[in-house]
This record gives structure tokens, sequence and C-alpha cells, in this order.
């Protein structure tokens, strides 16, 4: 009982509430209405789900000494102990392969190239890419996109250019501010250099995530700016355009909400509270009541 509950945390279900990314494109579309498409839309975050599970289990088994390092990973099932390699590899294992198989029911075969090029490229990221300056980002935030496409795929909604835009940029966004919140918490402890560093010092005071000492507060805090500002152009120039009527008036107020959400969120942010992006979704009241206005007020301009 004690090893299942263990594998359950290792799986991160709060981190599951990124696959929801899948029922975006639908939404977007006005078809989730639909019985079928809300279906395949469940069926398909199910999958991520488990796909996504996998490849944490098998990041947690390789970054198990690094993450005993860290006052926060070490609680970690297999950091800790609590969750054995073997059992937490085989597993890990599974998971991976059979989402991809999982999705072969579904019937969509554009759904599950995407499915399997998630999984490649979480893989690929916890092997290598996860330490390469920059590449991490962009692969970070193209699994966000594929998750966003995959809903699309699953139902035959075609993906606008405007929706990929926004998309990309968002997911830029969210993974430049966890990594502005990461290094922001590891620059108490980088060695100083000085000389009262003691030997052996440095190896304990690097961050667990490589990738971070290529990084500075102002380089990421830049392209964080910059992310924001180009989203909100993109998005305002997609409300503004979708022609006349009553619709358009709640798409033209949409942008308000969507403004204060990018604001809202880069404040949280700047206060150092980025590194779990799930928990503020889950946590942040403010930030939960300006997405649901702009969900309502989308959702008015795409059904009436």
């Amino acid at each position: 009982m004690h090893r299942t509950g263990a594998l359950v945390r290792a799986c991160r279900p709060r981190q599951w509430v990124k696959n929801l990314l899948v029922f975006a494109a639908p939404a977007t579309a006005g078809t989730l209405g639909d019985p079928r498409t809300l279906l395949l839309c469940a069926a398909s975050f199910g999958l991520f789900c488990l796909a996504a599970s996998g490849t944490y289990l098998l990041n947690d088994v390789r970054d198990a000494e690094r993450d005993r390092e860290h006052p926060r990973k070490r609680s970690r099932p297999v950091a800790s102990g609590d969750l054995p390699v073997p059992l937490a590899l085989s597993v890990g294992v599974v998971f991976v392969t059979a989402a991809p198989l999982a999705s072969l029911t579904l019937g969509s075969a554009p759904f599950t190239l995407v499915l399997l090029g998630y999984v490649l490229l979480t893989l690929a990221y916890t092997l290598r890419l996860k330490e390469v300056v920059v590449c991490d980002l962009v692969a970070v935030a193209s699994c966000h996109m594929l998750r966003a496409m995959a809903g699309g795929f699953v139902v035959g909604v075609p993906l606008t250019s405007w929706f990929v835009i926004v998309v990309a940029l968002a997911a830029l966004l969210v993974v430049v501010g966890k990594r502005e919140a990461e290094l922001r918490a590891t620059a108490p402890v980088l060695p100083t250099g000085g000389p009262n560093t003691h030997a052996g010092e440095e190896a304990t005071a690097h961050p667990t995530r490589t990738a971070l000492l290529g990084y500075t507060p102002g380089y990421l805090s830049q392209m964080r700016i910059m992310a924001s500002g180009a989203m909100i152009v993109t998005y305002c120039l997609w409300a503004l355009e979708q022609g006349g009527g009553p619709q358009s008036v709640f798409h033209a107020v949409s942008i308000v909400p969507f403004i204060m959400f990018v604001l809202r969120y880069n404040l949280l942010v700047d206060r150092g509270a980025g590194e779990e992006p799930e928990e503020i979704a889950l946590r942040d009241r403010p930030l939960q009541l300006v997405l649901a206005s702009l969900a309502l007020l989308v959702g008015l301009g795409i059904h009436l």
C-alpha cells in the first residue's frame, strides 16, 4: 500500500492539469458540445496523462541523485527511497509504451503521431535536452504545443494560425517563468568564489537543473516580457478580427481578462511563485477568476 501511494505521487497527478490543453482547439472551434468530441477529448486527456506519468517516472529515476540535493525535490518518491528504482523504471517504460499503442483505438493517425512525438520529445528532454541552454525551453514549450495540437487532430478540428501562435507564446511564457523562478530560488546558494568558500562548496551549491547555469535573471525576464507582449498583440488581433454581429463584442471584451491574466501571471513570477505553474493554476484565486471570465466571454463569442 505504501508503494502504491508512492507510485501515485511519482506520477504527479497535479501536473495532469497541463493535459487539459487537448480540450483547447475543440473548445475554440465550438465543438465540445458534441458528445463524441467530448469523449474523444477525454480519452486523449487520459492518454496524455498516462504518457506524461511514464516520462515523470523515468525522469525521476535519472535525476534521483541530483534531486536528493534539492530542498524540495528530495521528497520525491524515487529520490527519498519510498519508490524503488526498478519499480519506477519498469512502470515508466510500460506507460510510455502503452499510451501510443492505446491511441490507435481512437482511429486518428495524426493524433497517434503527435502523442508519439510527445513521448519521444520528453524522453529526449529527460536524457539530454534539459541540460542544453535554450533547447530546454523550446522542448518544454513544444510539449505544450503538442498537447494543444493533439486535441484538434483527434476530433478533426483545423488548427488556425492564431490558435497555434497564441498557444506557442503562452507555453513559452510559462516555461520561461518557471526557469526564472527556479534560478531565483537557487541564486542565494550559488558559490561566490570568495576567500571564505570551502572545498566542496561549489558542488553542493550548484542548482540541480544544469541548464540554469547558462541563464541569467535578466535574460529570462526579457524573454518573459517579449513573450507576454507578443501574446497580447496576437490575441488582440484575433479578437478584433472576429467578423461582425454580437459575438464580435464578446471577443473584443475578452481582451480585458486576457491582458489581466498575462499581468497577473507575470506578477506571480516576479514574486517567485512560477516554479510550479500547475500550483498557480490550482491555488491562485484571482488568476482562476480571470481565466473563468476569459473562458465565459470567448464561449459566448463562439456560440452566439
